[in-house]
């Protein structure tokens, strides 16, 4: 028995989830994905960004410890003395740059992060 043309089985779904994107649609993390030069130029970017900081770290690291043989060198002999501008006058800088060091290069990576998820 033929069916009747106007009856029709209709499917009701629910509100789609996902939108299509339009083909101007700029999707950063595709660009590194696929590796393009744009892709290429965004990881560039955060590359020399974490290796500035770590350069800058570097730099005060060698001008905080550097010098210190040659104040050992000039100071007489006092075992305890040198133990002491180690652990007190050294270690304390040494922690606070490293804390500053890992906050900067968290605050690169988000950076990143947000450049690429945003737009």
């Amino acid at each position: 028995m033929p069916q009747d043309p106007t009856e029709r089985r209709v499917v009701v779904t629910g509100v789609p989830r996902h939108t299509r994107r339009t083909s101007g649609y700029y999707r950063p993390r595709t660009e590194i994905d696929e590796q393009t030069t744009l892709g290429h130029t965004y990881v560039r970017s955060l590359m020399r960004s974490q290796l500035r900081v770590g350069l800058l770290v570097f730099a005060v690291l060698v001008l905080l410890v550097g010098p210190l043989p040659l104040v050992f060198a000039a100071m007489p002999d006092g075992a305890g003395l040198e133990w002491g501008v180690l652990g007190f006058g050294v270690y304390p800088p040494l922690v606070l740059l490293a804390r500053w060091y890992v906050r900067r290069a968290e605050r690169n990576e988000k950076d990143f992060v947000r450049l690429v998820e945003d737009r």
